[in-house]
């Protein structure tokens, strides 16, 4: 019995040291991740509060920059240079007022939320402005893949604007500003690209082009904004204290409303757009698994429109009845095109028979263009003997029977003289008295540009001495080109 007792305390007293070992642990682990974590004590709220005041005004300067930084993108966007638009958001003076009306909200400064608006309006406006310009006067706009990519916001923008705000405003309130996260958030959010590309839709006159830039730069803004407001709260920064009561009490009051208006758009932007991009992540893979690796079917092009929730899928050639059947019941597997209309359009006329009927005919008419090539070479081969015939008739009608033809003359002396780029042959009159007319015979040369002298004198004596056997004459004249 005694015995049975030790054992139970015994037990009982490695449990409780086994929980006083799991209570320390939990403990320091809590105190690393509070140690690691916590940016409370390593922040500067006056200066935090003074840096973001002054990057709100907008004007001489900060007006220039930003007119610069847009004429830098919109370049960028223009020649699909991702380094320039890069370039161009590291120069950007956007985010001053963005960050102003995060903290006036946070801290109940009404001054301060007027002049973040009013900024942050004229900055949109002049950047609209500017880019409007430049591609409405520059005559090679095209659209490029740098400008589509800030046309159709999903899901990850909402999340880099969030996170990348978040991250702006945490190395804005620590002591000594991380310059290089202030650079990195610039780069990520883009806020100049999306109005460069909204100033790009109203010079082509294309609304959807602008309806997608500025809706996503507006979610980029909000999200910024938002992100903030929550870190500037959660710092427990300080509420602008006024005199009178009731007028604190109003401005408490619009600076929630106004905190509340913040984020139901934001809310709501998040839930339509991760919506939209669980439609079109539905709508990638059922095209991908249930069309393009099906060898039955010829997909030409293929549309969804969210909007009217409607697939439609245009096909080259005939769909048969119980293809579309199984297209519809397979689209059932996707969670999130139940409520989407599949509409097949095929081509019935481009039959797999006359898809072979045509290219029978592409291959006939190849055969009869390839009869007609082999016509053509055979009449210049005729009309190269005929030119060669001229020209013996030629030569043969301006010189003597004993006269050696010149074309086999300039033959044989590329042959024996390899050298040789250019030979011509003539006998000219001369007269060293102006009173005696003698005939000579001259040789025109060139050769080739790599032979030294020496060499090239040796090889004219050669050809001299060969031209006295063959013209059966005593002199000969060698003049180089």
């Amino acid at each position: 019995m005694t015995n049975e007792m030790n054992k139970e305390n015994a037990v009982e007293e490695k449990k409780e040291a086994v929980k006083k070992d799991a209570q320390g642990l939990f403990s320091s682990i809590s105190n690393f991740l509070s140690e690691l974590l916590d940016f409370r004590d390593d922040t500067d709220r006056d200066e935090t509060v003074a840096a973001i005041k002054a990057d709100i005004p907008f004007k001489g300067a900060t007006a220039w920059i930003l007119v610069c930084s847009i004429m830098v993108a919109s370049v960028g966007l223009n020649a699909n240079s991702t380094a320039v638009v890069i370039g161009a958001m590291l120069i950007s003076p956007l985010m001053g007022p963005i960050l102003g009306v995060g903290l006036s909200i946070a801290i109940n400064d009404i001054d301060t939320l007027k002049k973040s608006l009013i900024n942050l309006l004229t900055m949109i406006v002049l950047s609209l402005l500017t880019a409007f310009l430049f591609f409405w006067l520059f005559p090679l706009s095209e659209d490029t893949s740098e400008l589509m990519g800030r046309t159709r916001p999903d899901i990850r923008d909402v999340l880099i604007a969030f996170f990348g705000g978040l991250a702006l405003i945490i190395a804005r309130t620590k002591r000594g500003t991380i310059a290089s996260v202030i650079f990195g958030v610039a780069i990520a959010t883009a806020l100049m690209p999306p109005l460069c590309t909204a100033g790009y839709g109203l010079a082509k006159g294309n609304w959807e082009y602008f309806g997608g830039a500025m809706y996503l730069f507006g979610i980029n803004t909000i999200f910024i904004a938002l992100a903030t407001f929550l870190v500037l709260k959660l710092l427990r920064f300080p509420m602008l204290k006024y005199a009178n009561s009731k007028k604190r009490k109003r401005i408490a009051r619009l600076a929630s409303l106004v905190a509340i208006i913040v984020m139901i758009p934001a809310f709501w932007t998040f839930l339509t757009v991760l919506q939209e991009s669980k439609y079109e992540r539905d709508y990638k893979s059922y095209v991908e698994n249930e069309i393009e690796t099906n060898p039955n079917l010829w997909l030409q092009r293929k549309v969804l429109d969210k909007d009217n929730k409607r697939i439609s899928l245009f096909f080259n050639g005939d769909v048969s009845d119980e293809m579309i059947s199984d297209l519809q019941n397979e689209k059932r597997n996707y969670e999130n095109l139940v409520d989407f209309d599949l509409v097949i359009n095929a081509n019935k006329t481009r039959s797999a028979d006359r898809l072979n009927q045509s290219l029978d005919r592409a291959y006939a008419d190849l055969d009869e263009k390839d009869n007609i090539i082999d016509g053509l070479q055979k009449q210049i081969i005729t009309l190269e003997e005929n030119i060669t015939s001229l020209n013996q008739l030629i030569e043969s009608s301006n010189t003597n029977k004993d006269a050696i033809s010149f074309s086999s003359l300039s033959r044989d002396a590329k042959v024996r003289f390899n050298d040789l780029e250019f030979f011509g042959y003539a006998k000219m009159l001369e007269s060293k008295d102006f009173i005696n007319i003698d005939t000579v015979n001259v040789a025109n040369v060139r050769w080739k540009v790599a032979l030294n002298d020496s060499i090239v004198l040796a090889k004219e004596r050669a050809l001299q001495k060969w031209l006295k056997e063959e013209l059966k004459v005593d002199t000969v004249y060698i003049r180089r080109n």
